[in-house]
């Protein structure tokens, strides 16, 4: 509410001022009011703009100036006196030219300038193979992956070279990886940065794990040798396959359930079934039921880095 009354005392007393101390005429007062309404503009304009976004844009506009002083300082040591008259003629349009170049230059690279401005455990440096996977849009629209989302610059370039691969399959997996980096760019409530930070690193899994280690920021992935090395650089590995794995129904030995027996098994006389999560069952004597729903006895789970296994028996 007080914002509400600074804005509207601003175009009021504008006008009020200009037209009392300066000239009683409606010119004087539309001025008055333009003055006004330029004040609360920037107002306006500044509250939406962060911190760093103003301070790329001042330096920008330093560069700017700094670009016009050099030329000038040619010119001046050319001592070419067409060109100095000419220079004397456009001095002030090159000038304002430049400057609003340098402004308009640095805010087009900002959100790269941003992506490396930030550093914390609320950065999250998406990989290859969360992109390729594509759970990781699901994850933020729900909230469960809170924070900034990192892309790097060098794994969308990898992106590009899988979508203009000649094999149909890598293209079509890199076409999908663009395509959730869009989406990913386009969630409502999600900030999403990208970088052009690049370190220098033997593999691709050391790379993106020591990129995270220069934020300290953590690494979203489903690569199980990104996790392994993410470890040996004390980085935060959120893995998205473990989350899944965490999340799977708890089946202890003993428990009965239904189960659609779908195919044979490598051992003799075995069947696979497949609970709605896709975890594997393997049925002993089961073969004879392919094709049916039985009921199965739990008796042995194995827990694997690729995922869960159920070994149960026919009751």
């Amino acid at each position: 509410m007080p914002i509400w009354i600074f804005r509207i005392a601003t175009l009021v007393a504008f006008p009020f001022l200009t037209y009392t101390f300066i000239k009683q005429d409606w010119m004087t007062l539309l001025g008055g009011l333009l003055c006004g309404a330029i004040v609360v503009a920037g107002e306006v304009l500044f509250k939406r703009l962060r911190l760093i976004k103003i301070m790329i844009a001042c330096t920008g506009l330093l560069m700017g100036y700094m670009l016009f002083v050099l030329i000038n300082n040619v010119v001046i040591l050319v001592e070419h006196q067409d060109a100095i008259n000419w220079w004397n003629t456009y001095s002030f349009k090159a000038e304002i030219v430049l400057l609003v170049f340098g402004v308009l230059a640095s805010i087009w690279k900002s959100r790269d300038l941003e992506g490396l401005s930030y550093k914390g455990q609320h950065l999250k440096v998406v990989d290859l193979s969360a992109l390729l996977d594509g759970r990781v849009i699901d994850l933020c629209e729900i909230g469960f992956l809170p924070g900034i989302m990192v892309l790097p610059v060098f794994v969308l370039d990898e992106l590009n070279k899988m979508a203009a691969s000649n094999d149909p399959l890598e293209r079509a997996r890199g076409r999908r990886g663009l395509d959730i980096s869009t989406r990913l760019q386009e969630l409502k409530g999600v900030t999403v940065r990208l970088t052009n930070k690049n370190v220098k690193a033997a593999t691709p899994e050391e790379r993106i794990v020591k990129l995270a280690k220069s934020l300290d920021a953590q690494v979203v992935t489903l690569d199980f040798n990104i996790s392994k090395a993410a470890l040996l650089y004390n980085v935060t590995a959120l893995n998205i396959a473990d989350l899944t794995t965490a999340l799977k129904p708890v089946v202890l030995p003993g428990e009965t359930m239904s189960l659609f027996v779908m195919k044979e098994g490598k051992e003799k006389e075995q069947g696979i079934g497949y609970l709605d999560d896709g975890t594997m069952v393997v049925v002993e004597e089961g073969r004879k039921s392919i094709g049916k729903r039985i009921e199965v006895s739990v008796y042995s789970i194995l827990q694997t880095s690729s995922g869960r296994m159920i070994f149960a028996k026919v009751k």
